[in-house]
């Protein structure tokens, strides 16, 4: 249990680390005080024993000259730095309102964004710290000019615009919406190949059997509210085995759960009932196995990727953005990671006791459950524009002809069941409907392996 919770909070500040522009900066900062306490200590002992060689490469003017460049560095790189900011907020205002709002993790995650504000604000921390060691030679103190350390205060400035020019062209792309698709993209695909096991090819026969609740099976509450971003299988199996239970937790990353409700059910692996105290020892190991967070978090959640993609293309094909090419290349982007996904292990973990009995049951989505969050919301509010229903039907045939299990051909033969209803409904124009036909001709060919060339393709 310790251990479980001791997970949970390095989880928490890796999370903290990675997605949040505070954590990179603040330690530049520190770092930039001690070189700016450290440094002149240094300049004290060896700067009047520098060669002429090195010294004809370091700063050479007197204190007045070292107070007015540590004093025009430190009050540029505060206004340059306010600068960055505003342009980051308003970056993530146009991702907001222009796009979707989940797409504002992926931008506050950006390395390059903490890198920049790290630099400037490392630079005006250090140029203030040094300056306060610069003497002008009195009755009670010599002349001190730490010749390193302004140098060294000299370089940072340059380093910092140097990182404002990168900066402002690392911004100008990143706000074109095709860079916006590709990094939600990027980030899906490598969840998927961290959480998802690429499966060995061929038809297992059908799905695989999973066991079947009692109907006096006990419930496993939630121990938090929020979404779900991950179950420990190690202290899940460990829970189940020691309370002798089998456990099925029927909730996956992605799901919200609500504190108290149940995520799951138990029940004892042999005849017999729980004593009570085994029930709360079991609810509350499985509570602390289970992470909880504010937000969905792509780290678990294979979904999630296609959640941000389909947002983007809903926002799109609504009446005040109105802009389908782009809802047509999100869906070219959902095209592809549904591909991948089919050719990955879907559905339910199963985890086995040294018996080989199972005795926790994971649900994960299958390929019908990513269909449905993917195709479902764009269907309905395109439904009215022939070119975005004709790229959906595209991706369903670029997916059959990915797919290998009958479940998942039978599940891309229900969403164009859907799709053909949706275009049944609508007042297309006779080559409109023809267009889309054909296409829907198309995916039933690739469902049985067959690949016809259109010559029109979309």
């Amino acid at each position: 249990m310790l251990l479980s919770r001791l997970r949970k909070g390095l989880n928490r500040v890796s999370d903290a680390v990675r997605t949040q522009l505070w954590p990179l900066p603040t330690f530049a900062v520190l770092i930039a005080v001690l070189l700016g306490i450290g440094l002149p200590e240094l300049d004290r002992r060896i700067d009047a024993d520098l060669p002429d060689s090195v010294t004809a490469y370091l700063f050479g003017g007197g204190a007045s000259a070292a107070r007015t460049v540590l004093d025009a560095i430190a009050s540029s790189l505060i206004t340059v730095t306010a600068l960055t900011f505003s342009l980051t907020v308003v970056t993530l205002q146009l991702a907001s309102s222009q796009f979707s709002p989940r797409l504002l993790r992926t931008f506050s995650r950006d390395r390059f964004v903490h890198v920049t504000l790290a630099i400037f604000l490392a630079t005006f921390t250090y140029a203030l710290t040094v300056l306060r060691t610069v003497r002008d030679p009195t009755e009670d103190q010599s002349l001190f000019v730490p010749q390193i350390s302004v140098t060294v205060a000299f370089l940072l400035a340059l380093a910092s615009v140097v990182a404002l020019v990168l900066f402002l062209a690392h911004l100008v792309r990143e706000i074109r919406v095709e860079t916006m698709l590709h990094n939600v993209h990027r980030a899906a695909s490598a969840t998927t190949r961290r959480v998802l096991t690429q499966r060995d090819g061929g038809d297992p026969g059908g799905p695989v059997e999973l066991p079947v609740p009692p109907e006096n099976a006990t419930s496993l509450p939630a121990g938090t509210s929020g979404f779900l971003v991950s179950a420990s299988e190690d202290a899940l199996l460990a829970a189940a085995l020691d309370a002798d239970a089998v456990v099925l937790i029927d909730r996956y990353p992605g799901s919200s759960l609500v504190a108290g409700t149940p995520l799951g059910l138990a029940w004892p692996a042999s005849a017999g009932s729980f004593e009570a105290d085994t029930v709360v020892l079991l609810r509350t190991r499985v509570a602390d196995a289970v992470t909880t967070g504010f937000e969905r978090t792509e780290d678990h959640d294979v979904a999630f990727g296609l959640r941000q993609l389909g947002d983007v293309a809903c926002k799109a094909l609504s009446p005040g953005i109105n802009d389908p090419t782009t809802a047509i290349h999100a869906l070219g982007h959902m095209s592809a990671l549904l591909c991948q996904l089919a050719g990955r292990d879907l559905g339910p973990v199963l985890l086995r006791d040294e018996q080989g009995s199972v005795r926790v049951v994971l649900q994960r989505p299958d390929l019908a459950d990513l269909l449905e969050v993917a195709l479902t919301q764009p269907r309905r509010y395109g439904a009215a524009d022939p070119m975005v229903l004709g790229r959906l039907v595209t991706l369903l045939r670029e997916l059959a002809w990915s797919v290998q299990l009958a479940e998942q051909r039978e599940a891309v033969s229900a969403q164009l069941d859907r799709l053909r209803a949706t275009v049944t409904a609508q007042d297309f124009d006779p080559a409109e409907r023809a267009r889309l036909d054909h296409l829907a001709t198309l995916v039933e060919q690739a469902l049985v392996g067959r690949w016809v060339p259109d010559p029109a393709a979309w």
